[in-house]
């Protein structure tokens, strides 16, 4: 299933050739450097660069032995360089490679999920135009509450994209740091402009101060921003899945021909994708508390974070992409009712404008609080009847003629006055 929403190239970016790879590139970059500044001869580096390879099925051979994967790594590529390996990895510590390639990799998947996530801004923001009018019923606790429309709703929806955009692009930003700083990150094998010439090469900025590893509470705000991301997924994905309810039934996600909603019932069509949606927020939430709990780690460095890391960055990216493409993908095909809307927006006689009535009658010179009671009184009577009305029941009850005439409350019942100030939403907004 993930296969079929995800880039291929994500799930590509965390194989363990693209692994080494990237840890290789990592290598060659700092003899680039070392090169530079007369620390080891060129042609030794063109030598590295022309010989170095590896292979994965040797590395784990290597690694059975050693119980080391970094050293099965290196001790693979000296079998293909020979005697110019000794210039690889000088000075520095399995964790100057690790995580810079670590680096790499997030870099590589966060250029993906940017993509996808202005997809989905752009999804949204064409369903925002085009019901930018479609009057629908706004809910506040789940209950009727006033009208709305459903271009108003996908806006709230597109600015919280925005705001996931502008979150990310910060933790990317926080992640796109190497290291090569020796053991304890006191540089004291390796000199630091190693550091800066070989992070110049791969892209990054090298970090202010670091230990034997780059400090975790920058991936844990990375994992975060997925987390969060996927928070607004789930969000948006229980609003399709009320409104898909039968007893609702104001939009619904595509349902493709052949496609099957039960092997029991033939009637149904289930929001099975918004479901989904929902559920793997969870995992999300899941790993980045995780990542929060690699930032305390022993003194100068522990291994406790590594585990973990391989699977929660691996895959919080490959969830995360799966996600937004699949929702986009719903948003794009999203079927709209808009007389489904307005038939539950009249529900009851148009109890959602009690307000309106209320105001008009303080308007009219009654307290504030007995025309609540009037107007309360009469929705309630209407609400609790199989097929009240609450405009008629004001327009029957003497107290509110009294006070209203008829054509004064008919006016009360025009959703237009609701979404008056609607135009300006968008016009901030720029849609």
């Amino acid at each position: 299933m993930i296969g079929r929403y995800t880039r291929p190239e994500m799930g590509t970016l965390w194989t363990d050739d693209a692994k080494f790879q990237t840890l290789l590139d990592v290598e060659i970059a700092v003899c680039e450097a070392q090169a530079k500044l007369g620390r080891i001869p060129p042609d030794a580096v063109t030598d590295i660069k022309n010989k170095a390879k590896f292979d994965v099925k040797r590395i784990e051979e290597i690694e059975e032995e050693v119980k080391h994967d970094i050293i099965a790594f290196l001790t693979n590529v000296a079998e293909y360089v020979g005697e110019n390996s000794r210039y690889v990895h000088l000075g520095l510590t399995s964790s100057d490679v690790i995580d810079t390639g670590l680096a790499l990799q997030m870099l590589r998947a966060s250029k993906l999920i940017e993509t996808d996530l202005q997809d989905l801004h752009d999804a949204i923001l064409e369903q925002a135009r085009k019901h930018r009018a479609t009057i629908t019923v706004g809910r506040s606790h789940g209950i009727h509450a006033e009208p709305t429309t459903f271009g108003f709703k996908m806006a709230v929806w597109m600015e919280e994209i925005k705001r996931q955009q502008q979150r990310f692009a910060d933790a990317v930003k926080m992640i796109s740091v190497g290291q090569f700083s020796g053991a304890v990150g006191t540089y004291s094998n390796i000199d630091p402009e190693v550091e800066k010439i070989t992070c110049e090469l791969l892209g990054l900025a090298p970090a202010p101060v670091s230990t034997q590893i780059i400090q975790r509470d920058r991936h844990a705000q990375f994992i975060w921003s997925l987390a969060m991301i996927g928070s607004s997924l789930e969000k948006f994905a229980t609003e399709i899945r009320h409104l898909q309810r039968t007893d609702v039934l104001e939009a619904e996600e595509p349902f493709s021909h052949g496609q099957k909603g039960s092997s029991a019932m033939p009637h149904k069509r289930n929001p099975v994708g918004s479901e989904n949606i929902s559920g793997l927020a969870r995992i999300l939430r899941g790993n980045a508390i995780a990542a929060m709990e690699n930032i305390p780690l022993w003194h100068e460095r522990d291994i406790s974070h590594s585990s973990v890391e391989r699977i929660i960055i691996p895959d919080s990216c490959i969830l995360v992409d799966y996600m937004l493409v699949r929702f986009t993908k719903i948003v794009k095909g999203l079927v709209v009712y808009p007389d489904n809307m307005r038939r539950n927006m009249d529900r009851f006689g148009g109890v959602i404008f009690s307000q309106a009535v209320m105001l008009k009658m303080v308007e009219k010179g009654l307290s504030r609080e007995d025309a609540y009671k009037l107007v309360q009184g009469n929705a309630m009577n209407a609400w609790n009847r199989d097929g009240g009305d609450f405009k008629a029941n004001l327009l029957s009850d003497n107290e509110v003629t009294a006070v209203l005439s008829p054509h004064e409350i008919e006016t009360c019942f025009d959703p237009e006055h609701y979404l008056r100030n609607v135009a300006r939403v968008f016009e901030r907004l720029g849609i």
